[in-house]
């Protein structure tokens, strides 16, 4: 029988953020998150009852997100319906606050399943990547990552915690937005 909740699995560490950091409401998101409550130190940019976005340790490209349900679930078929409509509707806020706080304005938005489909962590997640055009820069000799190929360089924790308060503030401006077009629309 399905387990609506199951305990964190111990040495996951998604569960380890998930445990350490509480729910709060991301209309009005603290200002400031202690990193270093969990180890290695988390960056949190939405933390609801059912799920939790962190900045990647590891990122592809800054700004790159890490969305997963609370509880453990090691892969997508194994989130519940609830969890799985919250993640699709917070992948799509947090990657248009993503888009705001980076100034990147094209993304990748990224789920494996299972070790041979390159899931490194077994707790589900979806990755959100800023993707930065280097086309158009004229850095054509720059490597590019794609998809946990090339090059990826350890999270700064200044920057870090700097662009996670960005995101969290961007994701209260998405979700007030939306709140105001939907009031719009009942009135009218």
């Amino acid at each position: 029988m399905f387990d609506p909740s199951p305990p964190p699995t111990e040495g996951c560490p998604f569960c380890a953020i998930a445990t350490t950091h509480k729910p709060y409401d991301p209309i009005h998101p603290p200002t400031s998150i202690d990193p270093d409550l969990t180890s290695p130190s988390s960056f949190i940019v939405l933390s609801t009852p059912l799920l939790i976005a962190f900045l990647d340790i590891m990122p592809l490209s800054k700004g790159h997100l890490l969305l997963c349900p609370r509880a453990h679930r090691p892969k997508l078929t194994d989130a519940s319906r609830q969890e799985s409509l919250e993640l699709g509707n917070h992948v799509r806020i947090l990657s248009a606050a993503l888009a705001r706080a980076t100034g990147v304005d094209d993304w990748n938005v990224v789920q494996n399943n299972g070790a041979a489909a390159a899931q490194v962590v077994p707790h589900m997640h979806y990755h959100v990547i800023p993707r930065p055009e280097i086309r158009a820069s004229g850095k054509l000799s720059e490597s590019f990552t794609m998809f946990g190929r090339g090059q990826r360089a350890e999270l700064d924790d200044d920057e870090a915690a700097a662009l996670a308060g960005d995101i969290r503030r961007e994701v209260a401006n998405v979700l007030r937005e939306e709140r105001g077009r939907e009031t719009t629309k009942a009135k009218l």
